[in-house]
């Protein structure tokens, strides 16, 4: 039997209605999973909650990504800089 692939979305709102009062076994029968499967979920989605208002990782890549955006634009340049000159020079 082919492996099923749960995206992380998913995964988060069978948590969650679990977590609201649903009945396990029901949210296990609707979704065609094992119980030991929900409860790993649910594991694991409590201890990464606090991440949700980590905001200094996100600053950090919002930084990382204008910093991205910036030197590719100035390698962008330099690259045309370098062929005018090539095309100056006859090569």
């Amino acid at each position: 039997m082919k492996r099923r692939e749960w995206d992380p979305k998913t995964k988060a709102q069978i948590v969650l209605q679990g977590l609201k009062g649903t009945s396990v076994a029901e949210l296990c029968n609707e979704h065609r999973i094992n119980q030991a499967q929900y409860y790993q979920w649910r594991d694991q989605f409590l201890q990464n909650m606090s991440r949700t208002f980590d905001t200094k990782q996100d600053q950090a890549q919002m930084r990382l990504e204008r910093e991205n955006a910036r030197l590719k634009h100035l390698l962008g340049e330099m690259t045309y800089e370098l062929k005018k000159t090539d095309d100056l020079l006859g090569k």
